[in-house]
């Protein structure tokens, strides 16, 4: 039976933060009667992530390894592709966005959108938004230069919470080709070259500790990848 819903968890070196998460991505869909899949994809992991997923023995739940850390853009990418759900989420293994935040996503697609994205910026008084202030700023940042190279109609483009229709997720992820963080914007400029119809919706969000992504340690790695897919548009 196809699945309604696919969530795709990049994971790397995840074994603290995932499980917690992992239960209650499970419990969730559970709760909706209905078919899902829950994709992990463990990105070079050497901290046992596999193992823990896989003692859960949970059915609708596998492991995709990757032999060596390739990057998250290459993670999800993988997922995707892998994936076989009418409509496919991927989040983030800390739980930053929880995943009952899904139900927020999933009128939009139904209602036609091609990708809906969730937002920590856009304003919504039944939503919260918790950050530490130099991620908020950082982030503010980043969303300027995104926008200064052709991707204004999105207000954040970096949030982990995306969902996509099965038709659109095939499109977009298969030329992807930027491996690292800033993979989420090629992937936009490509939906948006596309005519694909974008939809942001406000989603809650905590800030958790042990992020992987740092500022000064990835920021100009994320501008460069942003830069080229920005490049690479008029290619497309």
């Amino acid at each position: 039976m196809t699945p309604r819903w696919s969530v795709v968890i990049p994971a790397f070196n995840e074994v603290r933060r995932l499980p917690s998460y992992l239960d209650a991505v499970v419990a969730y869909l559970e709760g909706r009667d209905e078919p899902y899949e829950v994709i992990v994809v463990d990105d070079g992991s050497t901290d046992g992530t596999s193992e823990v997923v896989e003692a859960r023995r949970f059915p609708s739940v596998r492991v995709l390894r990757l032999s060596q850390n390739s990057g998250k853009g290459v993670a999800v990418r993988a997922g995707m592709l892998a994936a076989r759900g009418a409509y496919r989420l991927f989040a983030d293994a800390d739980g930053a966005t929880p995943i009952e935040e899904l139900k927020r996503l999933e009128p939009a697609l139904v209602g036609g959108a091609d990708v809906v994205i969730g937002s920590r910026v856009l304003v919504d008084p039944g939503v919260s938004v918790a950050a530490r202030r130099h991620r908020v700023a950082a982030g503010r940042v980043f969303n300027w230069l995104v926008a200064r190279l052709g991707l204004d109609a999105v207000a954040d483009s970096q949030c982990g919470f995306k969902a996509f229709t099965a038709k659109s997720a095939g499109y977009l992820f298969e030329p992807l080709s930027t491996r690292g963080f800033g993979f989420d914007v090629e992937l936009l400029l490509r939906a948006q070259t596309a005519r694909y119809r974008i939809v942001e919706v406000p989603v809650n969000w905590v800030d958790r500790a042990g992020s992987k992504v740092g500022v000064l340690r990835h920021g100009p790695g994320m501008l460069w990848q942003i830069v080229r897919a920005r490049l690479g548009a008029g290619r497309w």
